[in-house]
């Protein structure tokens, strides 16, 4: 077996300590010389896209030299290129569509993310100055900085994956690195049926629930698939639909062709310059939207959000952390609070209590799975307290999705918009399938 499979092949035996540290001394020794050869400094080479054929002729004949073997040359090629103009020793990895997750917890210590579980990789930087180098290639064209005064960054890749970098002193460990990928194609309503994420009645249903201009919350932990499942939500909405998205990094791909992508933008170098969700929110109002999707509401901007889901949006749909419906209500209530306007608790549930009307919980098991564990519809105010009822749930115990025969509470506006109608089973079906 080739030394590149052993260190990025899911299948590789494990590379003893010795080989790694063979294939790491080599690597830098060559980018050392390429360096010195193209007249960089710190042994980094700084180059552009274009110059990738003559880049590779040298690292081949460096190769040559140190007299690989043949089996490795290739792949170790591709190795040192993509240390000089991409993500170096992390770059198989982010073309391997298997992995969805990529954590680099120290320059030595690199975990991936597999089919919902984490598994710790060969892959190995040689230092500190190699991870930061890595991370300065991509956001150094961002305008954007990591050092002591802005030891933490987020940016997105060319592929629209989302990076986040934190460095000492805050990570104790050395220059700490998150890449979250997403996949080539992605996913659809089938997918997540195929993959048990949710059962079909339950798909029809937030089908229905879309089209018909329901508000749909979806909450859950994080990396339990809120945003994979936003962004199946969202391709329900009709193609003739103006959509305006608002994102801190932004990470849905709708497929309709009417859409305005909005991205939250950082304080520059000297501190000025943020744009927050809260003035994009309140700017897309102006935009003339049918729709609006929020990645995720994280604090004042929920008050906006609501305003606008009762003042015309409805339908919109956003994102929230929160462990259950319940809580989800609670987290949205306390988001509104932060927003500093001075409303009597019962005028934000009532706010909360009109504008929300389907939350879906959506968590991953311990067998790294992804499913959505409740669909519960808003049913009203009740002495102050926000009443929810459960439409779907899955039993963990008999591993299975059940419906609860409610009738919803939307059914008619459901019903009556053409999309979707009840069984006398108290089922929901669509009226195009049947």
């Amino acid at each position: 077996m080739s030394l590149y499979r052993k260190i990025h092949g899911p299948d590789g035996d494990p590379l003893s300590a010795p080989e790694r540290e063979q294939f790491t001394l080599l690597r830098l020794d060559i980018q050392k010389r390429l360096a010195r050869e193209m007249g960089s400094s710190r042994g980094v080479v700084r180059l552009t896209p274009a110059q990738e054929p003559e880049l590779r002729e040298r690292v081949l004949s460096h190769l040559a030299e140190a007299e690989v073997p043949a089996v490795d040359r290739d792949q170790l090629c591709e190795e040192i290129v993509s240390s000089i103009i991409g993500l170096g020793p992390l770059q198989a990895l982010l073309d391997d569509q298997s992995v969805s997750e990529i954590m680099v917890n120290s320059s030595r210590e690199v975990y991936v993310e597999r089919r919902g579980r984490l598994e710790r990789t060969a892959v190995r930087f040689a230092d500190d100055r190699e991870v930061l180098d890595m991370v300065d290639r991509i956001i150094a064209p961002l305008g954007r900085r990591l050092d002591e005064q802005s030891p933490m960054v987020d940016a997105r890749l060319k592929d629209g994956s989302r990076l986040n970098a934190i460095i000492p002193p805050l990570a104790l460990r050395g220059p700490t690195v998150t890449i979250r990928k997403f996949p080539a194609r992605p996913l659809d309503v089938a997918d997540l049926i195929d993959n048990q994420t949710l059962s079909q009645e339950m798909a029809i249903f937030l089908e229905d629930c879309v089209k018909s201009r329901i508000s749909v919350v979806v909450s859950g932990g994080t990396a339990s698939g809120k945003t994979t499942l936003l962004n199946v939500l969202s391709s329900f909405i009709p193609a003739d639909e103006r959509i305006i998205t608002i994102e801190d990094a932004a990470e849905l791909r709708l497929q309709q062709e009417h859409v305005v992508a909005l991205e939250t933008r950082p304080a520059n170098l000297e501190g000025r310059g943020e744009v927050a969700i809260r003035q994009l929110v309140r700017n897309a109002l102006r935009m003339r939207p049918d729709r609006i999707i929020i990645g995720e509401v994280r604090a004042g901007e929920a008050l906006d959000m609501l305003q606008a889901m009762n003042t015309g949006h409805d339908g919109s749909l956003t994102t929230v952390h929160a462990n259950g419906p319940r809580e989800a209500l609670s987290r949205i209530e306390t988001m509104v609070l932060m927003a500093g306007v001075d409303l009597p608790l019962r005028a934000i549930r009532e706010q909360i209590a009109s504008a929300v009307q389907v939350i879906v919980q959506i968590a991953r098991g311990k067998d790294g799975a992804r499913r959505v564990m409740q669909i519960a519809e808003v049913q009203g105010l009740e002495n102050d307290v926000i009443v929810l009822e459960a439409m779907f749930s899955f039993d963990q115990e008999a591993h299975v999705f059940r419906q609860s025969g409610f009738r919803p509470k939307n059914a008619d506006r459901m019903s009556g918009s053409g999309w979707g109608t009840l069984r006398q089973d108290g089922s929901w079906q669509d009226r195009d399938r049947g």
